[in-house]
């Protein structure tokens, strides 16, 4: 148990709980002296290595491990030694290594603070209130050089500012509040809360913001400590909390990590712990120095640490306080289960010892885990008091397992966490219901997070932040490209069974991005090599992304491996080879990929204003895109598509369209009106004309002349009756509405210009009389000469306007037996239709046909079965 109690001892106790300081980093590379000669830059992104102080120094580290950033601060003397003149913003990762450096941009502002987003991009904000974006690793400004303002012009500037994962609030100089929740957007969009009314003479002495996530309003809440009293300040108000509780000045605040909870340190040198609605003081610690501490953090939900120059104290809510002196200045950077403390020459995390390793190592453990342990150690010696050990814990065996397991993912030392599994083994080899799985998924995990703690990656993740707040690999992987750590993530991704496409896609693009010099084939070969590894993986994004750099060649190189059309296609499009996506899109059949190079190709035409007849030769030799263009173009692009089949010679199809377009000018509302005569005429015309250059089309040709002269006689009629009653009729209905309307002298011009024949106007003209009721001038009519085509005409006209008188005056006129009687049947007169039959050749017939005519008269039955009798009998004879 020695080893336990050596373990034991690097832990601190408070209250009943342990902690314990792990160092992760020591000593770090920036703490060794700054060299003499020139060479004091690494060469990784010319980062000086030298001397880095973080009294001297605007600092900020990304929580979950992430990278550290540091700017001299201009407010600050020091003594440059070796260094620059010029301040240079430094890029370092956990463990001191230099991932980036650049020159901090000149004419700029003071510079206020800076902080990490929660997708690790860095954040500069400058004392008049704007925003300024890096871009990660390589510490470029993004999307611009240019800051983004967030307070208006007359604000007075910035007095204190609090970031969050994705957000800001800052407290001007004229003690107004503005909270940003969209920093990292291009354009954030910044909102003033509620004015706080803080009176002219009073001070804000420290702020802290609740965050929206645990704000039931979803907006940040900001915290303000003016004067004896706490207020709370939102969008809808303001509200002063904890005046019963009279804690006096608070001079320091910080938010636990669940929002639940507040530290506050107040004047007179006591620690408060508090709800955030103020309800009550759930505990205070008096503290020896009045002073307020630079810093104070949460070390999870237990314990609250503040610093000042040289101490470093842990309260916790019973017991007396832990104490840790550093000679150096620190920097506290929370987690969500500890926290880390980078100082000039290491980098510690100081967190709560889990449950099972206390368990296990805690100073006289009996625990089954403790004993499981300590049977490994046994075993290893040879010694028989491992089967004895074995035998105390043999029913709660699967426990222990499982406590032993549990500790060596919260280990950070590798010999331990070997120790622990081998413990863990030796359960396993005794318990056959344990899950091995667990042991396995354990050892996968520790070797992950092994693998990024090494020093040169110096991400120290627990394994509570893996597996719970950075959720899991895949984030974990994204961090390691966007540090272009791709060797390592791809090989993780493998270890895990994980797709590789987005690290390979990632080392892709930053490989066009670093070789700028390189030629494209070589850089072709380089890149084909590494992405072939991956099935499916996406060519067109890498090609978008060396389009991007200006190498156009090597994108369409490599457009030219994509499998997908649906990526390929608008790719090729996006460099300008429309040929090329046009027989891509064709050969894949998808007609929708087809319309969008058309579509693509005809708004380019458009844009640069060239002449469409290159399009036009373009889908002319291609029949499927030639036939969508016709296809979409008939319902919205007739001028388009008219072009195209004058271009190409098709020129019976524009005269059709010609037609189709009149057509629907006959149909517009302001057709009626003959406001759109003319234009439907030019157009039938213009149809006459392209259908008479063609020798197949000589009946349309002839038909779309004769169109054309009838709508200019009908608009003539209509100008000069003052009646919009002709144009869209017939030839026939434009000749009966002349003779109803009594110009006669009109239908017999429309007559004579489409020469209509004798039969047929004595149709019209009949018709047209016998529907006006001129009965009179019928009857001249029809004693001018003999009709053409009999007398029919007139007594149908009568029978159909129900005067029987006047049609008696025309069935003796009928020459045919067979009209006259069918005359007289529709008249209902049976006996002369009866004797008008017998005259008829084909009688029979017809006599029956005249009795189902008149089948609801019976009489009219009996004389036509008579007459049928009578005429059967002499022909006997």
């Amino acid at each position: 148990m020695s080893s336990s109690v050596s373990v034991a001892a690097e832990w601190d106790l408070l209250s009943d709980r342990f902690y314990r300081r792990l160092t992760l980093y020591s000593p770090l590379p920036w703490s060794a002296p700054a060299p003499t000669s020139t060479a004091s830059s690494s060469g990784v992104g010319g980062a000086v290595i030298g001397r880095l102080d973080l009294s001297t120094h605007i600092v900020a580290a990304a929580p979950f491990g992430g990278p550290i950033a540091a700017v001299r601060d201009d407010s600050k003397i020091v003594q440059l030694h070796s260094e620059p003149s010029r301040r240079r913003l430094l890029l370092f990762s956990s463990s001191g290594y230099p991932i980036a450096s650049a020159p901090w941009p000149p004419m700029l502002p003071r510079l206020h603070s800076l902080s990490f987003s929660s997708s690790l991009s860095l954040i500069a904000l400058l004392s008049d209130g704007s925003l300024l974006r890096f871009r990660l690793p390589d510490l470029q400004p993004s999307p611009s050089s240019s800051p983004v303002p967030l307070l208006p012009p007359a604000s007075g500037g910035v007095a204190d500012a609090v970031f969050w994962g994705g957000g800001v609030a800052i407290l001007t100089e004229e003690n107004r509040v503005v909270v940003a929740t969209d920093i990292e957007a291009a354009d954030p969009h910044p909102r003033d809360l509620a004015d706080p009314g803080v009176g002219d003479e009073e001070h804000v002495l420290c702020m802290a913001v609740v965050e929206p996530q645990f704000v039931m309003s979803g907006s940040p809440e900001v915290l303000l400590a003016v004067g004896d009293r706490v207020i709370a300040v939102d969008e809808d108000g303001v509200q002063v909390l904890g005046e019963e509780l009279e804690i006096g000045p608070v001079q320091k605040m910080a938010v636990s990590p669940n929002g639940k909870l507040l530290a506050a340190f107040a004047h007179d040198g006591r620690l408060l712990v508090i709800p955030t609605d103020f309800s009550r003081i759930i505990f205070q610690y008096e503290c020896d120095s009045a002073l307020p501490p630079e810093q104070i953090a949460w070390c999870g939900l237990d314990s609250v640490l503040l610093y000042w120059p040289e101490v470093l104290l842990m309260v916790g809510p019973n017991g007396d306080p832990v104490q840790y002196n550093y000679d150096e200045p620190i920097k506290l950077i929370p987690e969500c289960d500890g926290v880390r403390i980078l100082s000039n020459s290491s980098m510690e995390f100081l967190h709560r010892v889990p449950d099972c390793t206390t368990l296990i190592f805690g100073i006289g453990s009996m625990s089954p885990a403790a004993l499981l342990y300590d049977a490994r150690d046994h075993y290893d010696r040879q010694s028989a008091k491992a089967y004895d050990n074995y035998q105390l814990i043999s029913s709660s065996l699967p426990e222990a397992i499982e406590a032993c397991i549990d500790a060596a993912g919260h280990e950070f030392d590798v010999s331990r966490q070997r120790t622990l599994l081998r413990a863990a083994t030796y359960g396993l080899a005794f318990c056959s219901r344990f899950p091995h799985e667990r042991f396995q998924d354990m050892c996968k995990m520790l070797r992950v997070l092994n693998a990024v703690r090494d020093p040169e990656i110096g991400m120290p993740l627990t394994i509570q932040q893996y597996k719970v707040c950075l959720l899991t690999a895949p984030v974990l992987i994204g961090r390691l490209i966007n540090a272009n750590q791709h060797l390592l993530a791809l090989r993780i991704s493998e270890y895990l069974n994980l797709n590789p496409e987005v690290v390979i896609m990632h080392w892709a693009c930053e490989k066009i991005t670093a070789s700028a010099t390189l030629p494209d084939t070589v850089l072709l070969e380089g890149l084909l090599d590494k992405l072939r590894l991956c099935k499916g993986i996406s060519y067109a994004a890498v090609a978008a992304h060396a389009d991007n750099c200006g190498r156009r060649r090597l994108a369409a190189m490599l457009v030219d491996h994509e499998l997908q059309s649906s990526k390929q296609i608008p790719m090729l499009l996006s460099i300008d080879e429309q040929d090329k996506a046009l027989s891509k899109a064709i050969e894949s059949g998808d007609t929708d990929l087809v319309y969008l190079v058309l579509f693509h190709i005809w708004q380019k035409v458009a844009v640069e204003k060239k002449a469409p007849m290159d399009f036009f030769g373009v889908i002319n030799a291609r029949p499927l895109a030639r036939s969508l263009f016709v296809a979409y173009a008939r319902h919205s692009k007739h001028e388009d598509l008219k072009d195209f089949f004058l271009s190409t010679g098709r020129l019976q199809d524009a005269a059709f369209l010609l037609l189709k377009e009149s057509r629907e000018l006959e149909k517009n509302p302001m057709a009626s009106k003959g406001t759109l005569h003319g234009p439907q005429v030019r157009l039938i015309e213009q149809a006459h004309r392209l259908f008479a250059e063609t020798k197949e089309h000589v009946f349309e040709s002839k038909a779309s002349e004769e169109h054309a002269k009838l709508l200019r006689s009908q608009h003539e009629l209509e100008v000069s009756t003052k009646q919009a009653i002709f144009v869209g009729s017939s030839v026939s209905d434009t000749i009966k509405t002349c003779i109803a309307m009594g110009n006669e002298r009109a239908a017999l011009k429309v007559k004579s210009e489409f020469k209509v024949p004798d039969k047929r106007w004595y149709w019209l003209k009949t018709c047209a009389l016998a529907t006006v009721g001129n009965w009179d001038a019928l009857e001249k009519f029809s004693r001018e000469k003999r009709p053409p085509g009999g007398y029919k005409p007139f007594v149908e006209a009568c029978i159909d306007a129900g005067q029987k008188t006047e049609a008696l005056k025309y069935i003796p006129k009928l020459t045919d037996p067979r009209e006259r009687s069918e005359a007289y049947a529709r008249m209902g007169m049976a006996k002369e239709a009866a004797d008008a039959a017998s005259q008829a050749k084909d009688s029979d017939e017809l006599f029956g046909r005249l009795k189902i005519t008149l089948a609801q008269n019976s009489a009219a039955a009996s004389i036509f079965d008579t007459l049928r009798d009578r005429l059967s009998f002499q022909g006997a004879y």
